[in-house]
């Protein structure tokens, strides 16, 4: 698996693992604006998946993490996971938070793995009317 940082000229690659991901997915213009705000980072595995995130001020958060469903169950999500998570320790901060819909099992089943817990609920959040755990893993251990 060959993870590495991803940059504004692979939007369309990821816009298109977006889009493979999720029923509501982000476009492009999407993608590029967040990657472009203060404090974004995003890691690609290549035709597998990948992780945008944001650091700031000694908080970080997964703002999306997209695996292609033909390749999932392979640790790619887990590999993109932790790689962020030492990216966000050495910004430096001390948190990662990140939403997730309640009824998404197999991310849910991921973060617990990767040591996230869930801190707080957002009722109906998601456009399918789906709630949100917001969840949370210390990274200064």
């Amino acid at each position: 698996m060959s993870l590495r940082p991803a940059g504004a000229e692979d939007v369309p690659a990821l816009a298109a693992l977006h889009a493979l991901a999720f029923d509501h997915p982000w476009g492009a213009s999407e993608l590029a604006g967040l990657m472009a705000s203060p404090g974004a980072f995003a890691l690609l595995v290549e035709g597998e998946g990948f992780i945008l995130c944001r650091a700031i001020a000694g908080e970080a958060e997964i703002l999306t993490l997209a695996v292609d469903p033909a390749v999932r169950r392979r640790g790619t999500g887990r590999a993109l996971v932790e790689a962020a998570a030492g990216l966000a320790l050495l910004a430096p901060a001390e948190t990662l938070f990140l939403e997730v819909a309640a009824d998404n099992f197999a991310a849910l089943a991921l973060y617990r793995a990767a040591g996230f817990e869930q801190v707080g609920l957002r009722r109906g959040y998601y456009a399918s009317g789906a709630d949100a755990l917001v969840m949370r893993r210390a990274l200064n251990r």
